[in-house]
């Protein structure tokens, strides 16, 4: 079900805590009903805001667990409903004879992201702030955790917001020229008009890099390894996560599918993907690997292109590199320099990719890899680093370029209806990050990403 198309007077319920066993399990309650089923499930609805300890029964009045109780009468709670917890026993089968319990009262069982929903619609959070809750369950690093308690505590939403007001204000004068034009409205000389767009796009690019380095804490470096068959792909792989994840052979063509693993670099997750050998094949699963390899190649942040020591970057490693796509960096890997005696580390020359030397069977130069791969990230231990997604920096690009427009358009034109359309679009494209313009698509598609009861 779509949370989107739920009704604001249900009652909703679902199972808080994560699938599994544990001492402690939580079935969460939000909506109207909420204070009628503490009553019929406990013997009393609980003082607010105060845990009880209370005997949790069945239809029959047997005892199903016993555990806590806690109230929020609406607004102050959650989701801005009344809100009940139930705090017992956390064995699946205890938990699921307490949430039939609860929806036999009246209660359904909630969509995934449901409650974050709410708690947006009723305007306890901006949607930057609900996602912020998903990020902060599913942080992969300290650093990543952190940022996500920024943007839940509205790090990025007052930085939207700032933007917007002053949008906002540009917006005001334009339109208002445009209705009043028998009045003489001061502000709007070419260059008012053109230092108030350059100070928009100023603060809009440096909000995109940070936001940039926030996508890459909680998303992690999408770090694709490539090359031709027998360069060392797979050991690289090995070598990076410190464990034999890959099988590794003589024989060309060992990987077929893709291989995907996950590290804690200094704080930045890195994805890294291992990918068939690059290689023309008559074989069809060997031909399938390798479209995928491709397809790997094309989303990666960084393309870490291998390559054989002995042979450098030969025909065959520039004929790949011609083709990785515009985006991601690049970095050649020289590897197998315990065969050739090189010296590990960056190769000795300017421009672009940057060669590094490294031995995947002995570990030299990896860690220059590692602080290499780091680097590409940024700083993002630091007090204004928050979480971000790419639906953010998409409709910051958008915001964006839609500022660069409006101001090429008023230095050609001096025509502010035209600059108004772009200022509008600009405007609703900025909204799309707290939700202040969102489609129910939208709305659906971000909150069934969310954990149930969440």
């Amino acid at each position: 079900m779509n949370p989107a198309d739920a009704g604001a007077a249900d009652t909703i319920a679902a199972v808080a805590t994560p699938p599994g066993r544990g001492g402690v399990g939580i079935v969460r309650v939000s909506g109207p009903m909420a204070p009628a089923i503490a009553e019929a499930l406990l013997g009393r609805r609980p003082v607010p805001r105060y845990a009880l300890f209370a005997r949790f029964r069945d239809a029959a009045g047997g005892i199903l667990d016993r555990g806590l109780a806690l109230y929020f009468p609406e607004p102050a709670s959650f989701t801005g409903e009344h809100v009940l917890e139930l705090h017992g026993h956390g064995g699946p089968v205890v938990m699921d004879l307490l949430l039939g319990r609860v929806c036999a009262l009246g209660a359904r069982p909630a969509a995934p992201g449901e409650f974050s929903q709410r708690a947006f619609l009723n305007g306890k959070l901006d949607l930057a702030q609900a996602e912020a809750v998903a990020d902060l369950i599913a942080a992969g690093t300290a650093e990543a955790a952190r940022a996500a308690a920024r943007s839940l505590e509205g790090a990025l939403s007052s930085r939207v917001a700032d933007l917007t007001e002053r949008l906002v204000v540009l917006r005001t004068h334009v339109e208002g020229a445009i209705d009043f034009a028998e009045e003489d409205i001061e502000f709007l000389t070419e260059s008012a008009v053109d230092r108030r767009l350059e100070d928009l796009l100023r603060t809009i690019t440096g909000l995109e890099e940070q936001a940039h380095r926030g996508r890459l804490l909680q998303e992690g470096i999408q770090a694709a390894i490539v090359g031709r068959p027998n360069v060392g792909k797979s050991s690289l792989l090995n070598r990076l996560v410190g464990r034999e994840t890959a099988i590794v052979s003589e024989f060309p063509g060992t990987t077929r599918d893709l291989l995907r693993e996950s590290l804690d670099l200094a704080g930045v997750p890195l994805r890294l993907v291992d990918t068939a050998g690059l290689r023309d094949s008559t074989d069809p699963v060997e031909r399938e690997g390798v479209r995928r390899a491709w397809d790997a190649l094309a989303r990666a942040d960084h393309v870490l292109l291998v390559v054989d020591d002995r042979d450098g970057l030969a025909a065959e490693g520039r004929a790949l590199l011609d083709r990785v796509p515009a985006g991601p960096e690049v970095t050649v890997v020289r590897n197998k320099i315990d065969l050739t005696g090189g010296v590990p580390g960056r190769v000795a020359a300017t421009g672009a990719p940057v060669e590094l030397r490294v031995s995947a069977r002995t570990g030299a130069g990896i860690d220059v890899l590692r602080t290499h791969l780091r680097g590409g990230a940024g700083p993002v231990d630091g007090a204004g680093v928050f979480a971000a997604r790419r639906r953010h920096l998409d409709a910051l690009r958008r915001t964006r370029e839609r500022l660069i427009e409006g101001r090429r358009q008023w230095c050609a034109h001096h025509a502010p209806e035209l600059l108004a359309e772009d200022l509008r679009a600009a405007h609703r494209a900025l909204g799309e990050i707290t939700g202040a313009f969102t489609s129910d698509e939208l709305l659906g598609r971000i909150f069934s990403t969310f954990c149930i009861g969440k």
